[in-house]
């Protein structure tokens, strides 16, 4: 019989201002943008929470009470917390009340939403480390799954999250790597001994999050009941399917007129109308099932784009030079031990600022040029470049000044 876990991906970055090269030495506010583009995150933070998240949220707080066997799973960036916390504090509500029903599973990840694991592995900690204080803070719960930003994995992500005593690591299940072997199956890492590797079925979850409102898609129109004969078909091939996905599939990047909030409300429902389906959270799916065997993926492994690796971020020399730049200033920064240039040096570690510079435009380009809020990857390279700039010379400054004290 297949379980089905859902869980859904909550995050929005703070977007680097149009940042001009005239600001450098004059302006050290990075993020607040109040024009009516798409760069003022606040505006676009309660837009979203309007069309996303609180009514998705509260169809699944209904779903939820009218299916005692309804779970579901979240991962959240502490950025996207804080900004609902300032901006859409009724969501984070909402999320509390979700939790509370005992049926939903909250994931561990980077605070910041970054790609520190592959750049700094103490600072990759130190944010996973204050996440899971958002998360405590917020939602009294200490989480058990671990998720790295954009499910980036590497073998060594599953061997440091069981090292940190996590249960399982979600990724993509990618068949590069899985060769014959379904993604419908719980795995062990290469190098591990016990944790366990969550694989996403790609193939369902997409149909949701990007094929659903496609009018030239084969299947389209999309309902219920026939997605979940889709999830029967996988019985006898598999223990689980995991259908993950951002949460801004339901009603930002499939909107509301392509009927997808319906199809949510009908989709328990139809999955459980057979006896051998069943839903989990990532939490319950790592205890549930037993691996069936070592998976080894000794390269970095993404759910982005048709590569499914880093190159929707690092492919081209924009972003390699921008990340690598971000990274040098790890120990100047730390060296001043000023919160605000911290903070603000963290900031610009989301890894959404480098997917913004990104320049594919073949099959791939037209996802890039939707979720791109600047004219160009020209453009958020040149903003973000002038702010490196500005943040290197309030280092330099800070680290001046503590000198000159030190000397006195």
């Amino acid at each position: 019989m297949p379980s089905v876990c859902l869980y859904f991906q909550v995050h929005q970055p703070l977007r680097v201002k149009k940042y001009r090269v005239f600001d450098v030495g004059r302006d050290c506010d990075y993020f607040n943008d109040d024009s009516e583009t798409n760069l003022n995150n606040a505006r676009i933070l309660r837009k979203v929470a309007e069309k996303s998240y609180l009514p998705a949220s509260l169809i699944f707080l209904e779903l939820l009470k009218k299916h005692p066997e309804f779970k579901i799973s979240y991962s959240f960036s502490g950025l996207v917390l804080e900004q609902l916390e300032q901006y859409a504090p009724e969501v984070i509500e909402v999320f509390k009340k979700l939790v509370a029903t005992g049926r939903v599973s909250i994931l561990a990840e980077t605070y910041y939403h970054s790609l520190a694991f592959f750049y700094s592995p103490t600072e990759f900690e130190r944010q996973v480390k204050l996440h899971e204080k958002k998360i405590q803070s917020l939602f009294g719960l200490k989480p058990k799954v671990f998720r790295n930003t954009e499910l980036s994995y590497r073998n060594d992500v599953g061997v440091w999250a069981e090292k940190k005593g996590y249960e399982g690591v979600v990724t993509e299940g990618w068949d590069h790597y899985l060769g014959w072997r379904s993604p419908n199956f719980l795995y062990r890492p290469k190098g591990a001994r016990k944790i366990k590797l969550l694989l996403k079925n790609y193939r369902l979850s997409d149909d949701m999050a990007f094929r659903f409102g496609e009018k030239s898609w084969k299947e389209y129109p999309l309902n219920a009941s026939k997605f979940a004969q889709w999830i029967n078909a996988v019985n006898g091939n598999g223990h689980l399917v995991n259908l993950f996905m951002d949460y801004e599939t339901f009603g930002e990047h499939q909107w509301a007129d392509t009927g997808i909030f319906e199809f949510l409300k009908h989709l328990p429902s139809e999955i459980l109308k057979n006896p051998d389906n069943n839903f989990l959270t990532v939490d319950e799916a790592v205890k549930k099932y037993d691996s069936v065997g070592e998976l080894d993926i000794p390269h970095i492994l993404t759910w982005a784009d048709t590569e499914r690796d880093l190159s929707a971020w690092t492919g081209n020399e924009m972003q390699q030079s921008s990340i690598s730049r971000l990274y040098l200033l790890e120990a100047q920064i730390l060296k001043t031990k000023n919160i605000n240039l911290l903070e603000a040096w963290r900031r610009l570690q989301t890894s959404d600022h480098f997917y913004y510079m990104c320049t594919k435009w073949f099959a791939d380009g037209d996802v890039h040029a939707y979720f791109n809020p600047y004219a160009s990857p020209y453009d958020a390279y040149i903003a973000y470049m002038n702010v490196c700039h500005d943040l290197e010379l309030r280092v330099d400054n800070a680290n001046a000044r503590l000198k000159e004290s030190a000397i006195i």
